[in-house]
């Protein structure tokens, strides 16, 4: 693996602060993330150089500790129950440039770029092969909305990269 992941922090043993006022929340240096009732809050991923919005997911403490700690993100996959690092079957790995955070710390963006997956093809961010995880945009039709889409192309072909993974997605 090219990309070995490093620690960014020198604390191993940094932990969030505790949320105490909306002040400290809203307005000060703290980093108080709001995990919702499921433990999880919603991030939202980024390109860092073309600000396209790659894909949506939600992140744990353990998640979000360990993004920041290694430089690479990480995420809480709520179909399989479990810690994913983005790029452990593909290769295809969101090296994080920023996070940043909103005003009430309960979701979060992660800027990143992006590295092509192992077996070839484009540099993409969606397991469905699409560069990002939006490629279909919602339109009126007369008889209810439908999908368009408005990536063309796949970046890569999912059969290959992902052979013998199971697919993610839950009906």
């Amino acid at each position: 693996m090219k990309d070995k992941p490093k620690s960014r922090c020198s604390d191993p043993s940094w932990a969030f602060a505790a949320r105490k006022s909306v002040t400290q929340v809203e307005e000060g240096e703290d980093l108080a993330p709001k995990f919702g009732e499921t433990g999880t809050l919603p991030c939202i991923t980024q390109h860092s150089k073309t600000n396209e919005i790659l894909m949506f997911a939600y992140m744990n403490q353990e998640a979000l500790r360990l993004t920041i700690e290694k430089g690479f993100a990480h995420y809480w996959s709520r179909s399989r129950q479990k810690l994913w690092i983005k790029g452990e079957t593909s290769g295809m790995r969101q090296h994080v440039h920023q996070i940043l955070v909103d005003d009430d710390q309960d979701c979060v963006i992660l800027r990143v770029t992006l590295t092509p997956p192992a077996a070839g093809g484009r540099e993409a961010s969606c397991h469905v092969g699409y560069r990002t995880c939006f490629y279909r945009e919602v339109i009126p039709a007369e008889h209810g909305p439908r999908l368009r889409f408005i990536e063309p192309d796949k970046a890569f072909n999912p059969e290959i990269v992902y052979q013998g993974t199971e697919n993610p997605t839950q009906l």
